[in-house]
C-alpha cells in the first residue's frame, strides 16, 4: 500500500517447475515461476502473511487485472519469471532458528534480468522439507510501473516483499533412487 486508501495486498501464486541442489557451489538450480497464476488476497496469501481481514471479489478481480496488466506484470508477454540459482550454500542460521542457505544467482521478471541472494531457513516437515525464504523487489528496477489512481490516494508502493515456501521431496517420485539435484514440488506456491 502506497496510498492513503485501500489495503495491504497479499499474492499467491505457483511454481511451474523447478530443481535444486542444496550445499552446491555452482549450478544449484533453477525455479520458474508461473506469472498467469498470480492472485492477489486469496485467503490462503492473506492468512500466510497474517493479514487481517478479506477481500471482496470485485476487489480481488479488480487487483489481479491491473497487477497482471501490460504495466505492472505483462503476463502476455511475460507468462513466467526465473531464478538461477548458481549456488545454494549453508549459512549462518539465527540463534536457536532452523539451518539456513543463501541461494545466490540471477533473478529475471518481465525480462529483467537482477541478481539475487535469498536466505533461506530449512524446516523439516516429514516426507518433504520447506525452504522459507524472502526477498525485496523495487517493481521500477524491472520495468514496471506502480499502480497509482486518484492522484496517488489509491497506490501500491515501488517496494516490494516477496515470500516463498519451497516443499522439496526427500524422496525421489519414482521407485528409482534419487541422484543429482531435487525436484521441486510444483504445487508450491510462493507468497
Amino acid at each position: 500500500k502506497a496510498g492513503l486508501v485501500g489495503h495491504v495486498h497479499g499474492v499467491e501464486g505457483r511454481i511451474a517447475s523447478g530443481w535444486i541442489a542444496l550445499g552446491a557451489r555452482e549450478r544449484a538450480g533453477a525455479i520458474v515461476f508461473d506469472m498467469r497464476s498470480f492472485r492477489a488476497d486469496t485467503p490462503d496469501a492473506r492468512r500466510a502473511l497474517r493479514l487481517d481481514g478479506q477481500v471482496d471479489a470485485s476487489t480481488q478481480q479488480q487487483t489481479n487485472a491491473n497487477m497482471l496488466g501490460p504495466e505492472v506484470l505483462d503476463v502476455a508477454r511475460h507468462p513466467t519469471a526465473g531464478f538461477e540459482i548458481q549456488s545454494a550454500l549453508p549459512a549462518a542460521a539465527r540463534q536457536g532458528g532452523p539451518p539456513a542457505y543463501d541461494l545466490v544467482g540471477t533473478f529475471t521478471l518481465k525480462g529483467v534480468r537482477r541478481p539475487l541472494t535469498v536466505r533461506a531457513e530449512l524446516e523439516d516437515h516429514g516426507a518433504a522439507v520447506v525452504l522459507r525464504g524472502m526477498f525485496p523487489i523495487r517493481q521500477t528496477a524491472f520495468g514496471m510501473k506502480p499502480y497509482a489512481k486518484f492522484g496517488g490516494v489509491v497506490g501500491v508502493a515501488d517496494d516490494l516483499r516477496i515470500h516463498g515456501d519451497l516443499w522439496i521431496p526427500k524422496a525421489a517420485p519414482s521407485p528409482q533412487p534419487a541422484v543429482g539435484p531435487t525436484a521441486l514440488q510444483p504445487a508450491s506456491p510462493p507468497r
